[in-house]
């Protein structure tokens, strides 16, 4: 303790930005060893991943399978009209729709009715 006098002491003298730079110089490893078991606790909670959490994410990547499923059905259906009107394009077109709708529909769950 009697040799932490003169420092103190010399802290005291010092100007104010030399006495808080001091300050910061001596809690640094402090602050940094706080802040490692911060991120540590972050990056635990990012590789963890509750079953809610899980549950959530594919539900919302069947609602937006789902979306998308349903926005092929309305332009392919759109491009069959078309098609019976003569439209070659809207043929080729429905084609196209046609093979990306089968291609979803087994990534979307069926839910039976009733």
């Amino acid at each position: 303790m009697i040799r932490c006098l003169p420092a103190l002491a010399a802290l005291a003298l010092l100007p104010g930005c030399a006495a808080a730079t001091v300050f910061n110089v001596a809690t640094a490893p402090v602050r940094a060893a706080s802040s490692a078991v911060s991120t540590t606790g972050d990056v635990y909670d990012k590789l963890t991943v509750s079953d809610s959490e899980r549950d959530a994410k594919r539900s919302r990547q069947v609602r937006q399978r789902e979306k998308r499923l349903g926005k092929l059905d309305r332009q392919y259906r759109r491009a069959q009209d078309k098609c019976r009107k003569g439209d070659d394009a809207a043929c080729q077109e429905a084609g196209r729709l046609r093979s990306q709708i089968e291609e979803l529909t087994p990534q979307v769950p069926y839910e039976p009715v009733g």
